[in-house]
């Protein structure tokens, strides 16, 4: 905490040295409780740091689930510095229906949004960032689905094998992520609505399957068959019906 608590102070230092700012001039200081890794750059007082066009700085701690469940006050931090990427019931401060709401709804909409979660993965040859048809085709169908309900993020998250070096593979993941990114913005999605992501060779899905194959390396054409199922990146589309 000691330490990541003055890296946010040297970053919000560096930030006011460029001509930035962590409030002044704006309407709204966002005061944020430090408990836990902090998905925002914050200067002593806790306060959000901002560029001179209002936007908030992150850290290299956000996500979205970050940015949507620290807290800054009564509702998260990302009610302010990433609204798109936060539902918008939890921005309410003591939301709750008022009396005889359900009754002055009109007939047939419902008072409140179901939350609508679609998952899939696309999969990648060996060392490639490039898609597979079947992960195309798992894309299409993910996108065709997406456009029924009301987006709030597409959330795609870059994995690889454990072949490799892991700067390398980090890097590669990135890819990977971005490469589903441009299939979906190319879909017809907007650019600003997919979160990428990656995380390298950190979350494999074969375990200890593939421990007794050999050495760990691309010749190693039994290896890299059994380690397929790492090459992928795990996609979530969140929205409302």
């Amino acid at each position: 905490m000691i330490k990541q608590a003055k890296k946010q102070l040297l970053m919000a230092a560096a930030l006011a040295a460029l001509g930035l700012s962590a409030s002044a001039s704006f309407a709204k200081d966002v005061v944020v409780d430090t408990k836990g890794e902090v998905p925002y750059v914050i200067d002593g007082r806790n306060v959000v740091a901002r560029s001179g066009f209002d936007l908030c700085w992150r850290t290299g701690y956000w996500t979205p689930a970050a940015a949507a469940n620290t807290m800054a006050g009564q509702v998260p931090v990302g009610c302010e510095c990433d609204k798109d990427v936060v539902p918008a019931d939890k921005c309410v401060v003591g939301a709750a229906p008022a009396a005889g709401a359900k009754a002055a709804a009109p007939a047939g909409v419902a008072p409140v949004a179901e939350k609508v979660k679609l998952a899939a993965d696309a999969l990648f040859e060996f060392d490639k960032a490039v898609l597979l048809p079947a992960g195309k085709a798992k894309l299409d169908d993910l996108a065709a689905k997406a456009k029924d309900v009301k987006l709030e993020v597409i959330l795609a998250v870059g994995h690889t094998d454990r072949i490799g070096s892991d700067s390398y593979n980090q890097k590669l993941s990135e890819k990977r992520a971005a490469a589903v990114k441009t299939y979906l913005v190319g879909k017809g999605v907007e650019a600003n609505r997919v979160y990428t992501e990656g995380k390298g060779e950190k979350q494999p899905v074969t375990g200890d399957k593939c421990k007794n194959l050999g050495k760990e390396n691309g010749r190693n054409k039994k290896l890299v068959e059994c380690l397929q199922p790492d090459r992928r990146v795990e996609i979530e589309v969140i929205g409302t019906k």
